[in-house]
């Protein structure tokens, strides 16, 4: 089994990797192959609706200057898929969006190739405008046919400056929940 993260951060090292990682322990004791990507300085742009997706259904978007159609094979080959962002005026970053348009145009529009696995948003915030920010991750597991687990909480953690998530103990436990629940529902449908 393999889980793939995707972390819309700018910092590759921030509050939203800490909390993907905090996702990562439970998985990784349950015998789960976790892999973290970093979208910070590797995506160039969001999706162009040039339709060539879905005209020539190679699995992958024209735009062949960036991370994305790596992005894209990751969660082909992945069981479960974790995409994290920070809160930025109350919605995903521009890496996060860039990311969701464009791989689920690709996966819908070949087969919808994301059908079945099991996805969950993992979202740092330091105030307000999380739930519009998981909202939106969620929408784009939902509209691609997948699973979502639930934890004790919203997948949030409170947290302004770097690393200061850490010290949110319900935003830890809600992460370490998380990644107990997804491990337990791909041991189900594995």
């Amino acid at each position: 089994m393999r889980v793939v993260a995707f972390n819309g951060s700018p910092r590759p090292d921030g509050n939203t990797s800490r909390l993907i990682h905090y996702v990562f322990e439970p998985l990784e004791k349950a015998g789960i192959s976790c892999e973290l990507v970093n979208l910070a300085g590797k995506v160039s742009k969001g999706c162009t609706a040039c339709l060539h997706c879905r005209q020539t259904l190679t699995r992958s978007c024209v735009i062949k200057d960036d991370i994305i159609n790596e992005c894209i094979e990751k969660m082909v080959e992945a069981d479960g898929i974790l995409i994290g962002s920070p809160t930025y005026f109350a919605n995903v970053t521009a890496e996060t969006k860039a990311l969701i348009d464009r791989v689920g145009y690709v996966c819908r529009g070949s087969g919808h190739l994301l059908r079945r696995k099991v996805g969950a948003a993992v979202v740092s915030v330091r105030r307000a405008g999380s739930i519009t920010t998981f909202n939106g991750i969620n929408d784009f597991f939902l509209i691609n046919e997948m699973i979502i687990p639930g934890s004790s909480y919203w997948n949030l953690g409170v947290g302004g400056g770097e690393g200061e998530v850490d010290q949110d103990k319900e935003g830890i436990a809600t992460m370490t929940r998380l990644g107990e629940n997804m491990a337990w529902l791909l041991g189900k449908i594995e």
